[in-house]
Protein backbone atom coordinates (compact mmCIF):
# COMPACT_ATOMS: atom_id res chain seq x y z
CA UNK A 1 0.00 0.00 0.00
CA UNK A 2 1.00 3.48 -0.62
CA UNK A 3 0.97 5.87 2.21
CA UNK A 4 -2.43 8.52 1.46
CA UNK A 5 -1.01 11.71 3.03
CA UNK A 6 -3.24 13.80 0.29
CA UNK A 7 -6.37 12.16 1.82
CA UNK A 8 -5.86 14.56 4.58
CA UNK A 9 -5.50 17.14 1.98
CA UNK A 10 -8.77 16.62 0.16
CA UNK A 11 -11.05 19.59 1.11
CA UNK A 12 -13.02 22.21 -0.50
CA UNK A 13 -12.39 22.05 -4.54
CA UNK A 14 -14.60 19.77 -7.00
CA UNK A 15 -14.73 19.27 -10.67
CA UNK A 16 -17.61 21.09 -12.52
CA UNK A 17 -19.51 18.51 -14.90
CA UNK A 18 -18.03 17.21 -17.72
CA UNK A 19 -18.15 19.16 -20.72
CA UNK A 20 -17.88 16.80 -23.69
CA UNK A 21 -16.81 12.72 -23.76
CA UNK A 22 -16.06 11.03 -27.18
CA UNK A 23 -13.57 8.54 -27.94
CA UNK A 24 -12.50 10.92 -31.21
CA UNK A 25 -12.45 14.58 -29.28
CA UNK A 26 -11.22 13.48 -25.79
CA UNK A 27 -12.71 14.59 -22.65
CA UNK A 28 -13.35 18.32 -21.94
CA UNK A 29 -13.63 19.66 -18.19
CA UNK A 30 -13.57 22.80 -16.08
CA UNK A 31 -12.57 22.85 -12.19
CA UNK A 32 -13.18 25.59 -9.66
CA UNK A 33 -13.71 26.01 -5.85
CA UNK A 34 -15.85 24.12 -4.26
CA UNK A 35 -16.65 22.82 -0.95
CA UNK A 36 -16.29 18.53 -1.46
CA UNK A 37 -13.57 18.40 -3.61
CA UNK A 38 -9.47 18.19 -3.41
CA UNK A 39 -8.03 21.16 -1.63
CA UNK A 40 -4.84 19.62 -3.61
CA UNK A 41 -4.86 18.48 -6.91
CA UNK A 42 -2.86 18.67 -10.70
CA UNK A 43 -3.94 19.48 -13.75
CA UNK A 44 -2.84 18.84 -17.09
CA UNK A 45 -4.01 20.07 -20.35
CA UNK A 46 -3.09 17.92 -23.31
CA UNK A 47 -4.02 20.39 -25.84
CA UNK A 48 -1.93 23.14 -24.58
CA UNK A 49 0.60 21.31 -23.14
CA UNK A 50 0.40 22.58 -20.05
CA UNK A 51 0.57 21.26 -16.18
CA UNK A 52 -0.92 22.68 -13.38
CA UNK A 53 -0.83 22.59 -9.62
CA UNK A 54 -3.89 24.18 -7.98
CA UNK A 55 -4.40 24.67 -4.82
CA UNK A 56 -7.66 26.50 -2.39
CA UNK A 57 -6.25 29.86 -1.31
CA UNK A 58 -9.73 30.76 -0.72
CA UNK A 59 -10.07 31.03 -4.09
CA UNK A 60 -9.12 28.73 -6.06
CA UNK A 61 -5.70 29.25 -7.50
CA UNK A 62 -2.61 28.13 -9.46
CA UNK A 63 0.33 27.17 -7.68
CA UNK A 64 2.60 26.21 -10.31
CA UNK A 65 2.13 26.51 -14.46
CA UNK A 66 4.75 24.70 -16.28
CA UNK A 67 5.00 23.30 -19.74
CA UNK A 68 4.73 19.82 -20.28
CA UNK A 69 4.68 17.15 -23.04
CA UNK A 70 2.21 14.20 -23.34
CA UNK A 71 1.76 11.26 -25.60
CA UNK A 72 3.15 11.25 -29.11
CA UNK A 73 -0.43 9.87 -30.37
CA UNK A 74 -3.59 11.84 -29.93
CA UNK A 75 -6.50 10.90 -27.96
CA UNK A 76 -7.24 8.81 -24.87
CA UNK A 77 -4.99 5.74 -24.19
CA UNK A 78 -6.37 1.99 -24.50
CA UNK A 79 -3.94 -0.38 -24.94
CA UNK A 80 -0.57 -1.23 -23.88
CA UNK A 81 2.44 0.86 -26.33
CA UNK A 82 -0.24 3.40 -28.47
CA UNK A 83 1.74 6.13 -27.27
CA UNK A 84 -1.76 8.25 -25.86
CA UNK A 85 -1.64 9.60 -22.44
CA UNK A 86 -4.61 8.47 -20.43
CA UNK A 87 -7.40 11.07 -19.77
CA UNK A 88 -9.29 10.92 -16.18
CA UNK A 89 -8.38 11.30 -12.27
CA UNK A 90 -5.54 9.55 -11.46
CA UNK A 91 -3.70 9.52 -8.02
CA UNK A 92 0.56 9.60 -7.42
CA UNK A 93 1.60 6.62 -5.97
CA UNK A 94 5.27 7.41 -4.90
CA UNK A 95 8.35 8.32 -6.25
CA UNK A 96 9.68 5.69 -8.87
CA UNK A 97 12.67 4.54 -7.18
CA UNK A 98 16.26 3.89 -8.74
CA UNK A 99 18.51 4.99 -11.20
CA UNK A 100 16.79 6.42 -14.32
CA UNK A 101 17.72 6.90 -17.91
CA UNK A 102 18.43 10.92 -17.69
CA UNK A 103 17.81 11.99 -21.38
CA UNK A 104 13.94 10.49 -21.24
CA UNK A 105 13.05 10.33 -17.28
CA UNK A 106 15.67 12.87 -15.80
CA UNK A 107 16.23 12.18 -12.61
CA UNK A 108 12.68 12.07 -10.74
CA UNK A 109 9.23 10.38 -11.68
CA UNK A 110 6.16 9.85 -10.00
CA UNK A 111 4.35 6.67 -10.93
CA UNK A 112 0.49 6.99 -11.47
CA UNK A 113 -2.10 4.33 -10.45
CA UNK A 114 -3.15 4.05 -14.78
CA UNK A 115 -5.56 1.82 -15.23
CA UNK A 116 -7.22 2.79 -12.73
CA UNK A 117 -10.76 0.26 -11.87
CA UNK A 118 -13.01 2.15 -14.18
CA UNK A 119 -10.00 2.04 -16.61
CA UNK A 120 -10.09 -2.04 -16.02
CA UNK A 121 -14.10 -2.00 -16.84
CA UNK A 122 -13.13 -0.78 -20.21
CA UNK A 123 -10.84 -2.95 -21.33
CA UNK A 124 -7.61 -0.50 -21.42
CA UNK A 125 -4.17 -1.95 -21.06
CA UNK A 126 -0.53 -0.59 -20.41
CA UNK A 127 1.35 0.27 -16.84
CA UNK A 128 4.17 2.62 -16.14
CA UNK A 129 2.09 5.65 -16.64
CA UNK A 130 4.16 8.62 -15.13
CA UNK A 131 4.79 12.26 -14.02
CA UNK A 132 8.79 12.23 -15.09
CA UNK A 133 11.71 15.02 -16.08
CA UNK A 134 13.22 15.41 -19.60
CA UNK A 135 16.87 15.37 -19.42
CA UNK A 136 16.72 16.01 -23.17
CA UNK A 137 15.24 18.74 -24.85
CA UNK A 138 11.32 19.40 -23.88
CA UNK A 139 9.34 18.71 -27.08
CA UNK A 140 5.66 19.03 -27.22
CA UNK A 141 3.82 15.65 -27.58
CA UNK A 142 7.42 13.74 -27.47
CA UNK A 143 6.44 10.69 -24.97
CA UNK A 144 5.23 7.19 -24.92
CA UNK A 145 2.22 8.02 -22.49
CA UNK A 146 3.61 9.72 -19.89
CA UNK A 147 3.57 13.37 -18.83
CA UNK A 148 6.98 14.83 -19.05
CA UNK A 149 8.32 18.00 -17.43
CA UNK A 150 12.05 19.80 -18.06
CA UNK A 151 14.50 17.95 -15.53
CA UNK A 152 14.76 21.67 -13.88
CA UNK A 153 11.04 22.15 -13.39
CA UNK A 154 10.22 18.82 -11.60
CA UNK A 155 13.42 19.05 -9.49
CA UNK A 156 11.95 22.35 -8.34
CA UNK A 157 8.58 20.71 -7.33
CA UNK A 158 10.61 17.30 -5.27
CA UNK A 159 8.64 16.93 -1.87
CA UNK A 160 5.64 18.91 -2.84
CA UNK A 161 3.80 16.08 -4.53
CA UNK A 162 3.12 13.78 -1.74
CA UNK A 163 1.84 10.10 -2.61
CA UNK A 164 -1.91 10.20 -2.97
CA UNK A 165 -2.10 13.22 -5.21
CA UNK A 166 -5.06 13.79 -7.19
CA UNK A 167 -3.84 14.13 -11.04
CA UNK A 168 -6.53 14.94 -13.52
CA UNK A 169 -5.93 14.89 -17.17
CA UNK A 170 -7.81 16.04 -19.90
CA UNK A 171 -7.51 16.66 -23.76
CA UNK A 172 -8.87 20.39 -22.29
CA UNK A 173 -8.80 21.50 -18.33
CA UNK A 174 -10.03 25.15 -18.34
CA UNK A 175 -10.48 26.74 -14.49
CA UNK A 176 -11.71 29.46 -13.00
CA UNK A 177 -11.55 31.22 -9.50
CA UNK A 178 -15.43 31.17 -8.93
CA UNK A 179 -16.92 29.01 -6.10
CA UNK A 180 -18.89 26.61 -7.99
CA UNK A 181 -21.31 24.19 -7.10
CA UNK A 182 -21.94 20.71 -7.29
CA UNK A 183 -25.14 18.70 -6.19
CA UNK A 184 -23.24 15.34 -7.69
CA UNK A 185 -20.10 15.85 -6.03
CA UNK A 186 -22.33 16.49 -2.16
CA UNK A 187 -24.92 13.18 -3.09
CA UNK A 188 -21.98 11.36 -3.74
CA UNK A 189 -20.36 12.79 -0.57
CA UNK A 190 -23.07 12.20 2.04
CA UNK A 191 -23.86 8.53 0.12
CA UNK A 192 -19.92 7.47 1.72
CA UNK A 193 -21.58 8.81 5.10
CA UNK A 194 -24.50 6.65 4.57
CA UNK A 195 -22.70 3.33 3.12
CA UNK A 196 -20.64 3.81 6.59
CA UNK A 197 -23.95 3.99 8.52
CA UNK A 198 -25.38 0.88 7.28
CA UNK A 199 -22.35 -1.29 7.39
CA UNK A 200 -21.87 -0.39 11.09
CA UNK A 201 -25.51 -1.00 11.57
CA UNK A 202 -25.15 -4.78 9.51
CA UNK A 203 -28.33 -3.55 7.10
CA UNK A 204 -29.09 -5.26 4.25
CA UNK A 205 -29.01 -2.42 1.87
CA UNK A 206 -25.33 -2.22 2.36
CA UNK A 207 -25.05 -4.09 -0.31
CA UNK A 208 -27.20 -2.29 -2.93
CA UNK A 209 -24.59 0.70 -3.18
CA UNK A 210 -22.22 -1.79 -5.24
CA UNK A 211 -22.88 -2.84 -8.88
CA UNK A 212 -22.43 -6.07 -8.34
CA UNK A 213 -21.02 -7.41 -11.71
CA UNK A 214 -18.75 -4.44 -12.23
CA UNK A 215 -17.81 -4.41 -8.45
CA UNK A 216 -16.93 -8.00 -8.68
CA UNK A 217 -14.76 -7.35 -11.76
CA UNK A 218 -12.56 -5.23 -10.41
CA UNK A 219 -11.83 -6.76 -7.14
CA UNK A 220 -11.45 -9.85 -8.67
CA UNK A 221 -14.01 -12.15 -6.93
CA UNK A 222 -17.75 -12.59 -7.56
CA UNK A 223 -20.00 -10.16 -5.89
CA UNK A 224 -21.46 -13.63 -3.76
CA UNK A 225 -17.99 -14.14 -2.06
CA UNK A 226 -18.28 -10.45 -1.20
CA UNK A 227 -21.57 -10.88 0.72
CA UNK A 228 -21.44 -14.24 1.96
CA UNK A 229 -17.76 -12.79 3.82
CA UNK A 230 -19.34 -9.54 5.09
CA UNK A 231 -22.70 -11.39 6.25
CA UNK A 232 -20.33 -13.57 7.83
CA UNK A 233 -18.57 -10.74 9.58
CA UNK A 234 -22.16 -9.33 10.82
CA UNK A 235 -23.18 -12.85 12.23
CA UNK A 236 -20.07 -13.06 14.45
CA UNK A 237 -19.13 -10.01 15.23
CA UNK A 238 -21.73 -8.29 18.43
CA UNK A 239 -20.74 -4.81 17.26
CA UNK A 240 -18.98 -3.15 14.14
CA UNK A 241 -18.05 0.49 14.11
CA UNK A 242 -17.27 2.06 11.21
CA UNK A 243 -16.02 5.74 11.27
CA UNK A 244 -15.36 8.08 7.68
CA UNK A 245 -13.65 11.11 7.38
CA UNK A 246 -12.09 13.49 4.93
CA UNK A 247 -14.71 12.39 2.33
CA UNK A 248 -14.35 14.00 -1.06
CA UNK A 249 -15.29 13.90 -4.72
CA UNK A 250 -13.62 14.35 -7.81
CA UNK A 251 -15.12 13.81 -11.34
CA UNK A 252 -13.72 11.88 -13.70
CA UNK A 253 -15.17 11.34 -17.74
CA UNK A 254 -17.88 9.51 -16.95
CA UNK A 255 -17.49 8.68 -13.30
CA UNK A 256 -16.45 10.23 -10.10
CA UNK A 257 -13.70 8.91 -7.47
CA UNK A 258 -14.88 9.36 -3.93
CA UNK A 259 -11.84 9.64 -1.51
CA UNK A 260 -11.93 9.47 2.39
CA UNK A 261 -10.18 7.99 5.67
CA UNK A 262 -11.66 5.07 7.11
CA UNK A 263 -11.41 3.49 10.73
CA UNK A 264 -13.11 0.09 11.36
CA UNK A 265 -13.69 -1.90 14.86
CA UNK A 266 -14.67 -4.94 16.01
CA UNK A 267 -14.03 -6.89 18.80
CA UNK A 268 -11.41 -8.40 16.89
CA UNK A 269 -9.93 -6.22 14.53
CA UNK A 270 -8.71 -2.47 14.74
CA UNK A 271 -7.74 -1.08 11.15
CA UNK A 272 -7.26 2.57 9.58
CA UNK A 273 -6.93 2.80 5.66
CA UNK A 274 -7.74 5.05 2.91
CA UNK A 275 -9.82 4.39 0.28
CA UNK A 276 -11.17 5.22 -3.26
CA UNK A 277 -14.48 4.47 -4.63
CA UNK A 278 -15.27 4.91 -8.20
CA UNK A 279 -18.65 4.86 -8.74
CA UNK A 280 -21.05 5.27 -12.19
CA UNK A 281 -24.46 5.97 -12.84
CA UNK A 282 -26.65 3.24 -14.04
CA UNK A 283 -29.75 2.91 -16.05
CA UNK A 284 -32.26 3.65 -12.41
CA UNK A 285 -30.27 7.00 -11.89
CA UNK A 286 -29.00 5.28 -9.15
CA UNK A 287 -24.79 6.08 -8.52
CA UNK A 288 -23.72 2.71 -7.29
CA UNK A 289 -19.79 1.57 -6.37
CA UNK A 290 -17.91 -0.34 -9.56
CA UNK A 291 -14.72 -0.35 -8.07
CA UNK A 292 -11.96 0.07 -4.77
CA UNK A 293 -9.04 1.31 -4.28
CA UNK A 294 -6.73 0.98 -0.61
CA UNK A 295 -3.90 2.83 0.33
CA UNK A 296 -2.33 3.55 3.89
CA UNK A 297 -3.81 5.95 5.78
CA UNK A 298 -2.38 7.23 9.79
CA UNK A 299 -3.58 5.08 12.51
CA UNK A 300 -2.46 7.01 15.39
CA UNK A 301 -4.71 10.02 13.91
CA UNK A 302 -7.74 8.52 12.91
CA UNK A 303 -7.74 6.62 16.21
CA UNK A 304 -7.74 10.16 17.83
CA UNK A 305 -10.39 11.48 15.64
CA UNK A 306 -12.69 8.41 16.50
CA UNK A 307 -12.27 8.83 20.16
CA UNK A 308 -13.12 12.06 19.68
CA UNK A 309 -16.30 10.97 17.70
CA UNK A 310 -17.09 8.96 20.34
CA UNK A 311 -16.83 11.39 23.49
CA UNK A 312 -20.53 12.94 23.24
CA UNK A 313 -21.81 9.40 23.61
CA UNK A 314 -19.46 8.88 26.25
CA UNK A 315 -20.29 11.96 28.34
CA UNK A 316 -23.94 11.38 27.60
CA UNK A 317 -23.57 7.87 29.47
CA UNK A 318 -21.03 9.11 32.29
CA UNK A 319 -24.19 12.20 32.47
CA UNK A 320 -27.48 9.92 32.87
CA UNK A 321 -25.29 6.72 34.98
CA UNK A 322 -24.10 9.73 37.34
CA UNK A 323 -28.06 11.77 37.80
CA UNK A 324 -29.67 7.99 38.38
CA UNK A 325 -26.66 7.22 40.99
CA UNK A 326 -27.55 10.68 42.69
CA UNK A 327 -31.18 9.81 42.74
CA UNK A 328 -31.18 6.34 43.80
CA UNK A 329 -33.07 5.52 41.21
CA UNK A 330 -32.10 1.56 41.13
CA UNK A 331 -34.13 0.83 37.51
CA UNK A 332 -32.38 3.81 35.62
CA UNK A 333 -28.88 2.87 37.53
CA UNK A 334 -29.44 -0.53 36.12
CA UNK A 335 -30.08 0.21 32.68
CA UNK A 336 -26.31 1.64 32.53
CA UNK A 337 -25.08 -2.37 32.92
CA UNK A 338 -24.71 -5.15 30.60
CA UNK A 339 -26.12 -8.32 32.02
CA UNK A 340 -22.24 -9.88 33.03
CA UNK A 341 -21.41 -6.82 34.84
CA UNK A 342 -18.81 -6.85 37.89
CA UNK A 343 -17.89 -4.09 39.86
CA UNK A 344 -15.46 -5.82 41.42
CA UNK A 345 -16.78 -7.47 43.98
CA UNK A 346 -20.27 -7.84 42.67
CA UNK A 347 -20.54 -10.11 39.64
CA UNK A 348 -23.69 -9.95 37.36
CA UNK A 349 -26.11 -7.31 37.15
CA UNK A 350 -28.62 -8.97 39.46
CA UNK A 351 -26.15 -8.82 42.49
CA UNK A 352 -24.92 -5.23 41.93
CA UNK A 353 -28.63 -4.36 42.13
CA UNK A 354 -29.23 -6.16 45.15
CA UNK A 355 -26.03 -4.33 46.49
CA UNK A 356 -26.82 -0.57 45.80
CA UNK A 357 -30.62 -1.01 47.17
CA UNK A 358 -29.49 -2.50 50.16
CA UNK A 359 -26.47 0.13 50.60
CA UNK A 360 -29.02 2.98 49.61
CA UNK A 361 -31.34 1.98 52.19
CA UNK A 362 -29.09 3.42 54.72
CA UNK A 363 -27.16 5.82 52.66
CA UNK A 364 -28.39 7.73 50.15
CA UNK A 365 -25.69 9.33 48.10
CA UNK A 366 -25.46 13.42 48.15
CA UNK A 367 -23.12 13.96 46.18
CA UNK A 368 -21.01 12.49 42.68
CA UNK A 369 -19.12 13.97 40.17
CA UNK A 370 -16.61 12.85 37.85
CA UNK A 371 -13.70 15.37 37.10
CA UNK A 372 -10.60 14.63 35.08
CA UNK A 373 -12.41 12.40 31.89
CA UNK A 374 -10.23 10.67 29.57
CA UNK A 375 -11.25 8.11 26.87
CA UNK A 376 -9.13 5.35 25.61
CA UNK A 377 -9.41 1.79 23.14
CA UNK A 378 -10.34 -1.24 25.04
CA UNK A 379 -10.82 -4.42 23.30
CA UNK A 380 -14.11 -4.90 24.50
CA UNK A 381 -15.34 -1.13 23.30
CA UNK A 382 -14.21 2.39 25.71
CA UNK A 383 -11.94 2.68 28.78
CA UNK A 384 -13.45 5.29 30.35
CA UNK A 385 -11.11 6.78 33.38
CA UNK A 386 -11.96 9.44 35.84
CA UNK A 387 -11.38 10.67 39.13
CA UNK A 388 -14.71 9.85 41.46
CA UNK A 389 -15.66 12.41 44.05
CA UNK A 390 -18.60 10.83 46.58
CA UNK A 391 -20.71 11.75 49.30
CA UNK A 392 -23.49 10.37 51.05
CA UNK A 393 -25.93 10.79 53.69
CA UNK A 394 -24.00 9.18 56.67
CA UNK A 395 -21.31 11.80 55.92
CA UNK A 396 -18.86 9.56 54.43
CA UNK A 397 -17.23 11.01 51.46
CA UNK A 398 -14.01 9.47 49.05
CA UNK A 399 -11.68 10.15 46.29
CA UNK A 400 -10.83 7.85 43.97
CA UNK A 401 -9.99 6.99 40.26
CA UNK A 402 -12.59 5.29 38.92
CA UNK A 403 -12.47 3.08 35.76
CA UNK A 404 -15.54 2.03 33.18
CA UNK A 405 -15.16 -0.46 30.70
CA UNK A 406 -18.28 0.46 28.14
CA UNK A 407 -19.26 -1.90 25.20
CA UNK A 408 -21.72 -1.14 22.48
CA UNK A 409 -25.17 -2.18 22.61
CA UNK A 410 -27.43 -0.97 19.81
CA UNK A 411 -27.02 2.85 19.44
CA UNK A 412 -25.71 3.37 22.61
CA UNK A 413 -23.15 1.54 25.27
CA UNK A 414 -23.27 -0.47 28.60
CA UNK A 415 -20.89 -0.80 31.61
CA UNK A 416 -19.14 -4.08 31.56
CA UNK A 417 -16.78 -4.05 34.07
CA UNK A 418 -15.92 -0.95 36.87
CA UNK A 419 -12.87 -0.77 38.98
CA UNK A 420 -12.34 1.89 41.65
CA UNK A 421 -9.29 2.38 43.79
CA UNK A 422 -9.29 4.77 46.66
CA UNK A 423 -6.45 8.29 46.20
Amino acid sequence: MKTLRTLLLLAGLALTPALALAAGTGWVTHVNSQPSGPEFFLGIDKETQTFFMFGKRSPLTVLRKLVCATGQAEGDKQKEGDKRTPEGVYFVEEKVPGKLDFALYGDRAFSLNFPNPVDRLKGKTGHGIWIHGRGKQLLAQDTRGCVALSAQDIKSLDGQIPSGTPVVIAKKLTWSKDQGSDATAQHLSERVRQWAGDWQNKRERFFDYFQPEKFAQTEGVSFTQFKNHKLGIFARQPWIHVMVDNVRAIQGPDYWVTTFDQYYRTQDLISAVGKRFYWQKEKDGAWRIVGGEYVDAPTAALETRYLRSKQPEVDSLLKGWLESWLAADIDKYMAYYDEDANNGRQHGAKAIREYKQALWTSKTPVRIAADKVEVAIHKQGLKVSFEQIYEDSSGHADRGAKTLVIAPRGDGWVIVSEAWGKS
